[in-house]
């Protein structure tokens, strides 16, 4: 089971990322009243009959997963969704990718918290593979865009311990900063 927002979008952009997408846009927003997320590609896509399974867990992609053949993510997402009475929405084209977007009530006592955020974002711009990640987070009291180009443009590789760690310390500023104003602006 999923137990952070942080977990649903790490699972949403790792399929990107194995579905070929060289694009990949993921858009986090929180505030008072929603947290939403869309988490788009322009992977393989999937074709009609694979999207009238895209909620199976007893469904994967054949040839995704060698050592299993169930797909939890976006079932346990689904359940996740309906027990807060937020909403979800999966669109998809086979050779076009694939856009999934979901939005939690904030207060809702099942929301799951977001989680740590710099970490994972981390994780994802650092996936091995030839693809371009564009975060876009809004918060109450602004925003801020992170390019994985622009990282390794800076940086250079990130299989650098180094650059992990220069990396990491700056998302978890510009996390912090977001949150800090965020909150006092919310008081």
């Amino acid at each position: 089971m999923h137990a952070t927002v942080c977990d649903y979008i790490a699972d949403l952009v790792q399929n990107a990322v194995e579905a070929g997408a060289s694009r990949i846009g993921l858009e986090i927003e929180t505030g008072p009243v929603q947290v939403a997320v869309t988490v788009s590609d322009n992977g393989c896509g999937m074709d009609a009959a694979r999207m009238r399974r895209v909620e199976d867990p007893f469904f994967s992609a054949p040839g995704k997963h060698d050592q299993r053949r169930v797909g939890l993510g976006l079932p346990l997402l689904r359940q996740a969704v309906d027990a807060t009475g937020g909403t979800m929405e999966v669109r998809s084209a086979a050779g076009e990718g694939t856009m999934v977007f979901f939005r939690f009530a904030a207060q809702h006592v099942d929301t799951p918290p977001l989680g740590e955020l710099a970490g994972t974002l981390l994780t994802l711009l650092a996936l091995p593979g030839c693809y371009e990640l564009t975060v876009r987070r809004r918060a109450t009291a602004g925003d801020y865009t992170v390019a994985r180009h622009e990282l390794l443009e800076t940086l250079g590789d990130l299989e650098n311990a180094v650059n992990l760690a220069l990396a990491r310390e700056y998302l978890a500023a510009v996390e912090q900063e977001l949150e800090t104003a965020s909150r006092i602006r919310a008081a």
